[in-house]
C-alpha cells in the first residue's frame, strides 16, 4: 500500500501572506506520504527560484526532490514538483508543456517502489474550462503513447469547481476520478479543486483532506491524500494511518 499526496503550496506563502517554507515542509511531514506532487513551488517572476530550498528539504524532511531538468534554482516544471520518500528509485522523468494562454505543464515520473512500478503525473490545470479540457486531452494523449504501460496516478490542482466538469469527464473515460474533499480555500474550504485520477489497475483504499492547525495557515489550499494499492505495492509495507480529517 502506498500513500500519495497533492498540495498547492502557493510558493510557500501562508494565509498571513508571509513566505515560510519551513511551515510548508512541516505540513509535508504531517501527511507522511510516500510520493507528493506539489504545485506553485517556484516563484513566478525573475529567475523563478524555488520557494522550497533543496537544503531545507533535505534537512527537515525524508523527501528527495525529483530532478526535472528545471532551470537553475527552480525545483519544478511550470511550478510542478514531485517529492519521493527516501529509498524510492526514480527510473525516468519527462516534462510535458500543456496548451494554455499562460505557461502550464505536467511532470511525469516513473518510480520503482520495492517490487512495484508506478507512473506519477503532477499537474496544475488552467483557470478557464476550454483550456482545462485541452490540457486534460493533451495529458491523456501523451500517456497513451508511453511504453511500457504501468499503474498510473495523476494528481494536482485541477481548478475545476464543478464535480461534473468536462475535463473530469475526459479523465473518467479511462480512469477513476477521485475527489478527496473540499480543499480550497484552506480557512473555509468550499471547492474540491485538488484531485487524484487513477488508472483502472490502481485501487483506492482511502482518501481525504489533511486538516490541521498548521495546514490551515500554510497555504490557501489544503493538502489531499490517497492510500492506494496496485500490483506489487504490498512490498512497500505501508499502512493506512488515521492522521487526517475530511474537510
Amino acid at each position: 500500500m502506498l500513500r500519495i499526496a497533492s498540495y498547492n503550496i502557493r510558493k510557500s506563502v501562508g494565509t498571513d501572506w508571509r513566505r515560510r517554507p519551513l511551515e510548508t515542509l512541516a505540513v509535508l511531514n504531517e501527511i507522511d506520504a510516500d510520493v507528493i506532487a506539489l504545485q506553485e513551488v517556484d516563484r513566478r517572476f525573475g529567475t523563478r527560484a524555488s520557494s522550497l530550498p533543496r537544503q531545507a528539504i533535505r534537512e527537515a524532511t525524508r523527501y528527495v526532490p525529483v530532478a526535472l531538468g528545471a532551470r537553475p534554482g527552480s525545483l519544478g516544471w511550470h511550478g510542478n514538483a514531485i517529492l519521493v520518500r527516501e529509498g524510492i528509485e526514480v527510473v525516468e522523468t519527462s516534462c510535458l508543456a500543456l496548451p494554455a494562454l499562460e505557461p502550464r505543464g505536467a511532470a511525469i515520473v516513473d518510480l520503482d517502489i520495492g517490487e512495484a512500478r508506478l507512473r506519477v503525473v503532477g499537474m496544475h490545470l488552467g483557470l478557464l474550462g476550454l483550456w482545462r479540457r485541452r490540457q486534460a486531452a493533451a495529458v491523456l494523449a501523451h500517456l497513451e503513447g508511453l511504453e511500457p504501460s504501468m499503474p498510473t496516478v495523476l494528481m494536482g490542482d485541477l481548478n475545476e469547481w464543478n464535480r461534473d466538469g468536462r475535463c473530469l469527464k475526459l479523465f473518467a473515460r479511462s480512469h477513476q476520478v477521485v475527489m478527496p474533499g473540499r480543499s480550497f480555500p484552506s480557512r473555509m474550504p468550499l471547492g474540491a479543486l485538488d484531485r487524484f485520477i487513477l488508472s483502472r489497475d490502481v485501487t483506492l483504499v482511502d482518501t481525504g483532506v489533511h486538516l490541521s492547525n498548521r495546514s490551515r495557515g500554510a497555504s490557501d489550499h489544503l493538502p489531499v491524500y490517497a492510500d492506494i494499492a496496485f500490483a506489487g505495492s504490498e512490498a512497500a509495507g505501508r499502512h493506512v494511518r488515521p492522521l487526517v480529517s475530511h474537510a
